[in-house]
């Protein structure tokens, strides 16, 4: 596909056309059985504590949008796998240096050309979203998107870092919960569940 294409499948919401880009969900998945995974939100609170070792230790690491890293100590230093749900700026993927980047989002119109053609690319299906949203009454984070693939895995585990449902904000900015269309308690209670129910996911 070029660019001249997609930016077209992009403006007329093309699904069918943009889902033929990069790595479909079925090699997400095959890439995540047997493994173990640590994957890193962007909560503040995570830059209190000393979990970075462990985080390096997983078989994949996954980060979020801009990813921030403070400390090594807290946070680690691998990026395998950068999920997005913004455009995130070349810099910053260059300096985590990723083996693959994933679109999260529906919103097909905020992904870059530059990210959408990356020799490691992959794009949640539309329907992925849709879904979460209608279970959780508000559109998901990006965080949440990136739990409910891992839980449709085979994978070995999952530790969940940097999640606290916005208790201690973002790293990524100063907004607070009522500025972001996200629903955090609903978003709580559903990892709950989930841990609850699987005992490959735990909270870090």
């Amino acid at each position: 596909m070029n660019r001249l294409v997609f930016e077209i499948a992009k403006r007329r919401g093309d699904e069918a056309r943009l889902s033929r880009l990069g790595l479909p969900e079925t090699g997400l998945l095959e890439r995540l059985a047997g493994r173990r995974v640590a994957l890193v939100g962007n909560a503040r609170s995570l830059a209190e504590k000393v979990q970075g070792a462990e985080i390096d230790a997983a078989d994949i690491v996954i980060r979020l949008n801009a990813a921030p890293m403070p400390e090594p100590a807290s946070h680690g230093r691998r990026t395998d796998w950068l999920a997005m749900s913004i455009p995130v700026p070349d810099e910053v993927i260059a300096a985590r240096d990723p083996e693959l980047l994933l679109w999260m989002t529906p919103k097909r119109k905020r992904m870059p050309w530059r990210v959408a053609r990356a020799s490691g690319f992959a794009m949640l299906p539309a329907a992925r979203a849709d879904a979460l949203r209608a279970a959780l009454g508000a559109r998901p984070t990006t965080g949440m998107l990136a739990i409910d693939l891992l839980a449709r895995s085979e994978l070995a585990q999952a530790r969940l870092y940097g999640f606290d449902f916005f208790a201690s904000k973002s790293l990524s900015g100063g907004r607070g919960a009522a500025d972001v269309p996200h629903d955090f308690a609903a978003e709580r209670d559903r990892v709950a569940a989930l841990i609850a129910d699987d005992p490959r996911f735990t909270l870090a």
